[in-house]
């Protein structure tokens, strides 16, 4: 890049975040504290899309639910089903995803198959 070309813009932006219940910056805060954090950051931007375009950018979520404790997973999967949004999310472990029994689809994934878990029904709407 020429001179100067790559010394301004977004990607130069530092965005420093902080806990308020407990006034601290992000660098200081737990790993749950800091995965709260960043998602509530990922849901409040998929809000304001939402908000300006009529509909939610589709969300995909990576390993959301580890380091949560129950109460912000809990607080997440509330928030996720209150947002117009399909949303993805995956996980390794399947106990942390229980409370979504009966309002979200639970696959399993392994080396050329993806099969749907059939102890993990939803309703469909006929």
């Amino acid at each position: 890049a020429a001179a100067g070309g790559a010394r301004q813009g977004a990607h130069r932006t530092d965005l420093r975040l902080v806990l308020l219940p407990k006034q601290i910056p992000a660098e200081l805060c737990s790993t749950g504290e800091q995965k709260a954090l960043l998602v509530s950051t990922v849901l409040a931007q998929a809000a304001l899309v939402a908000s300006h375009r009529g509909f939610a950018p589709l969300l995909l979520l990576d390993e959301v639910a580890a380091h949560l404790d129950p109460e912000r997973r809990a607080a997440l999967f509330a928030a996720l089903d209150a947002l117009p949004a399909q949303c993805f999310l995956t996980g390794t472990e399947e106990a942390p995803f229980a409370p979504l029994r009966g309002h979200a689809q639970l696959f399993a994934a392994s080396p050329g198959s993806l099969a749907e878990n059939a102890d993990f029904p939803v309703s469909r709407a006929s």
